[in-house]
């Protein structure tokens, strides 16, 4: 299967922001549904007040990608630090938040259900 980035459905636009994804794209034994995610971001994002309200106030969906360009750094439940630069393959465990250095092309994969109310909540806290 694959799919053009143009044709995977905006979930939330904010400027600075925007989130792509299409559920259904896989299934990971032991996961479920996985979900083909692209993020377009810009410098100076960052996550930490779309995830108050979550548990831990930070993301609890793993993730799996590969950043095309620009560059992010996550900050994980212990207040550890990770920066991941273009052309790195990174995972991302259950906890972290993100902010983006510098403006960032991001592809994912992530279990479909808990991503998918990751999103729902960041466009919640965006209305």
């Amino acid at each position: 299967m694959k799919i053009s980035k143009e044709s995977i459905e905006v979930k939330m636009q904010i400027p600075g922001a925007i989130v792509r994804q299409r559920t259904d794209f896989g299934d990971a034994s032991g996961l479920g549904k996985i979900s083909g995610e692209y993020f377009s971001l810009s410098a100076g994002v960052d996550t930490t007040p779309l995830f108050i309200g979550l548990e831990g106030n930070l993301c609890q969906c793993p993730h799996w990608g590969f950043l095309l360009s620009g560059q992010v750094t996550t900050t994980d439940v212990n207040g550890e630090k990770e920066t991941v630069n273009a052309n790195d393959l990174f995972y991302w465990p259950p906890g972290h938040n993100v902010s983006v250095n510098q403006d960032a092309e991001i592809i994912m994969f992530s279990p479909q259900k808990v991503h998918t109310h990751v999103i729902n909540h960041m466009i919640e806290m965006v209305k």
